[in-house]
């Protein structure tokens, strides 16, 4: 897992002294002693995974590329199937030379032509994902098994070694990762990544223990493992623009018309169920003179910080935040009704009037938004109704005052 880009340079000193010691504690744990000798049996192994990983590489290049674009999470790469598979047949030193070989191909031609990343960035990357590889080595060794060799005439211990190792890696790979980011998210989805996300990455870990264990017995099966890995990498593509496709470019989240496909399929099942939901439209006030103030940057960071705060002012996974455009916001409240749902929109009320946004050098207080709230069915039973009678509340919010929550029922 790489962190999103940073350049080490625009960070601040907690995030610089963070990377150098981690550098720092990856060069040392390198150079450590360590009681195996490089034979040419462990060379060729450094070689061949080297070599498969930047064939890999190369082939995927494209895909890559756009799923970098694309992904708005922690981005997983594939390298794990090739690092994972060093960590159970190579000791520290040839590993730090498939981790650095991997990550400089990744660099110059996939990162820095994509996104201009610095070299910062890949060093920090590489000792990251080094020390997570150290960090499973450790649990190997602590589980009775020196390497997959060893683990392989040990039958179901042999098995929970090397799984015990994988689930190391994946573990301190993920925790390595956040104080290396400046800006960490509200929600576990924004500082792990989604299910699919790590989903993708303990697939790699598996392939790469299969691969480990084709070196160390059928040497000639490991170029199997090409083809699946470039399927998946392929069908992981394919899974990331069908949501792209649903969401806001700039807030992460739905764009209007995802928002309106998991407000229909409520609908839908709120009909069914004679249940209810809620609908809350919100119009940030004044946001215009944020713009022309401190510019469209500026507007842009107050627009990702107000979403964040929304997102962490709902009740959970089932609540729906949209972007309909501008400063324009939706949230869909599955199973609830009135008063509840006033408790909810103070509580996004609130925590936007309590935002601070860094923008640059620049520090935006002051923020405040009008919302207008209808449920379903007494102010509506299609959608659009529902949405015209909580435009209708949030139009009354903002003449009268502004800053303020209004029901559609009260409205006169």
């Amino acid at each position: 897992m790489a962190p999103r880009r940073w350049a080490l340079w625009h960070q601040g000193p907690r995030v610089i002294v963070y990377c150098l010691l981690s550098e720092a504690a990856a060069v040392v744990f390198t150079l450590r002693p360590y009681p195996v000798a490089v034979d040419r049996r462990t060379a060729v192994t450094l070689v061949v995974l080297l070599v498969l990983g930047v064939v890999q590489s190369e082939t995927g290049r494209r895909v890559e590329r756009i799923r970098r674009r694309v992904s708005g999470t922690p981005h997983i790469n594939m390298t794990s199937v090739w690092t994972f598979a060093g960590v159970l047949l190579l000791p520290p030193v040839l590993l730090a030379v498939l981790v650095g070989g991997l990550y400089g191909h990744l660099a110059v031609r996939s990162w820095y032509r994509l996104q201009r990343v610095p070299a910062s960035r890949t060093v920090s990357n590489a000792a990251i994902i080094l020390l997570s590889c150290y960090a499973a080595q450790a649990v190997l060794r602590v589980s009775g098994a020196a390497d997959v060799r060893s683990a392989l005439t040990r039958g179901w211990a042999g098995t929970f070694a090397i799984t015990a190792a994988g689930a190391t890696f994946f573990v301190v790979n993920a925790l390595l990762v956040l104080p290396a980011r400046r800006e960490i998210g509200r929600t576990a989805e924004a500082l792990f990544g989604t299910w699919s996300d790590n989903g993708l990455e303990v697939a790699t870990l598996c392939l790469g223990a299969f691969n480990a264990v084709a070196m160390a017995t059928l040497p000639g099966l490991v170029v199997l493992v090409l083809p699946p890995l470039l399927l998946l990498h392929r069908t992981v593509l394919v899974k990331q623009l069908e949501v792209a496709a649903h969401r806001d470019e700039k807030t992460g989240l739905y764009n209007t018309s995802g928002w309106h496909a998991v407000a229909e399929r409520t609908l839908a099942a709120a009909a069914r169920q004679r249940s209810t939901f809620g609908l809350l439209m919100l119009d940030l006030d004044h946001f215009k003179q944020v713009n022309d103030t401190y510019g469209h940057l500026a507007g842009d960071a107050v627009l990702r910080a107000v979403a964040e705060s929304i997102i962490g002012a709902v009740r959970g996974r089932g609540d729906a935040v949209g972007r309909f455009g501008g400063e324009e916001f939706v949230v869909l409240l599955p199973g609830i009704a009135h008063p509840d749902i006033g408790a909810v929109a103070e509580r996004i009320r609130r925590a936007i009037s309590a935002l601070t946004v860094q923008a640059g050098q620049l520090s935006i207080t002051g923020l405040s938004t009008s919302i207008g709230m209808a449920v379903y069915p007494q102010a509506g039973t299609t959608l659009q109704r529902l949405l015209d009678a909580a435009d209708t509340a949030l139009y009354h919010a903002k003449a009268t005052g502004r800053n303020k929550v209004v029901h559609v029922a009260d409205v006169g």
